[in-house]
């Protein structure tokens, strides 16, 4: 396998999609129920669409910035331990009495705490060289010169993702969204995915701080 490809990951309800691209400008996806066998095909660098490296406490500085420049839908809250407590509101209960009124979490990133979890467990700080955290919509937003998208929800914010996909070299994302049926794949999952996948053929810049997380991962987003 070529080391020119690019990986990009995001998850589902049943594990992991990814897209990939190479410097030849072919491209494909696939999924699985584990990070493994997606990253076990060679290439250059990966991105995914979940948190790398988690704070005990309070929220991390890139989820901060980004979410000021694309608003809610960067979530914020990611934690080491989030996904011990039984319910979000024992979540919730526990930030806000520690760390003070408005550092709860929502009920997108409680939906996500296995997914964080599975992460943080296969994470190294060896592995975060090659692996890497973005966020889609900071790409989209970078394709679309530092500008607001329409929701991806609507039809025309989707088209407009799409779009931007194929003038970047994933010529056949209308097809594959046709062929994700059956295999529970959203369609906004696939999107996503190849947009981490532009991030990590393309990426530049880096949202990031100072310090590593308590098991030496850096907390931060590329983009």
């Amino acid at each position: 396998m070529s080391l020119s490809r690019h990986v990009g990951l995001d998850g589902f309800r049943g594990g992991w999609v990814s897209a990939w691209i190479d410097d030849a400008g072919q491209s494909g996806f696939d999924y699985s129920s584990n990070l493994d066998r997606l990253l076990s095909i060679a290439h250059r660098r990966a991105m995914i669409d979940m948190p790398i490296g988690l704070p005990d406490k309070g929220f991390r500085r890139c989820d901060v910035k980004a979410r000021e420049w694309l608003g809610p839908s960067v979530f914020r809250g990611a934690r080491r331990g989030v996904w011990l407590f039984a319910s979000q509101n024992q979540a919730n209960q526990h930030y806000w009495q520690n760390e003070g009124v408005g550092m709860g979490i929502s009920c997108q990133l409680w939906s996500i705490r296995d997914k964080i979890k599975e992460v943080d467990e296969f994470m190294t700080p060896e592995r975060q060289e090659v692996l890497c955290e973005t966020h889609p919509e900071l790409v989209f937003w970078m394709l679309n010169g530092r500008k607001a998208l329409e929701s991806k929800k609507s039809i025309g914010g989707r088209e407009q993702r799409i779009d931007m996909l194929v003038q970047s070299g994933f010529s056949d994302i209308r097809r594959w969204t046709e062929w994700r049926y059956g295999t529970g794949i959203g369609c906004d999952d696939l999107i996503d995915a190849c947009a981490c996948a532009l991030a990590a053929r393309d990426a530049k810049s880096v949202i990031d701080e100072p310090k590593t997380d308590s098991r030496g991962l850096r907390m931060e987003m590329h983009y």
